[in-house]
């Protein structure tokens, strides 16, 4: 069971990037599926999920309207496209298996299928 992203980078504030995550092992679809961003000094935070079931997606207030999660389960891939990136979203993104977990008590570690994870950096 492997997931391996691929798409992060540098950008300047208002760019956009596009993450992708290549799952091996096991199908996406049939799971839940979670982005999950660190940035520096700070704890993880969910950032999209999707359903396995109906693809309804999900976002946290602070990405709502610029991320966009998608799957293509032909490929047995998951995509996250940031558009109008700010500094604040400078982070590791890791897109793991599974709903979003929610709560203080939160961590990467509330994930164990998860990628090595990709670099965003944003600046001004």
């Amino acid at each position: 069971v492997q997931l391996v992203e691929s798409g992060g980078g540098s950008v300047l504030a208002g760019g956009s990037l596009r993450l992708s995550c290549v799952a091996s092992g096991f199908q996406i679809s049939v799971y839940d599926m979670t982005w999950v961003r660190r940035a520096p000094g700070k704890g993880s935070e969910w950032v999209a999920a999707t359903n396995w079931g109906d693809s309804q997606t999900f976002y946290a207030d602070s990405v709502n309207g610029r991320f966009t999660i998608s799957r293509e389960n032909a490929k047995n891939t998951l995509y996250l496209q940031m558009n109008n990136l700010g500094t604040e979203d400078t982070a590791v993104y890791y897109c793991a298996r599974g709903p979003p977990c929610h709560g203080p008590s939160c961590g990467l570690y509330s994930y164990p299928v998860r990628g090595q994870g990709t670099q965003v950096t944003v600046s001004s």
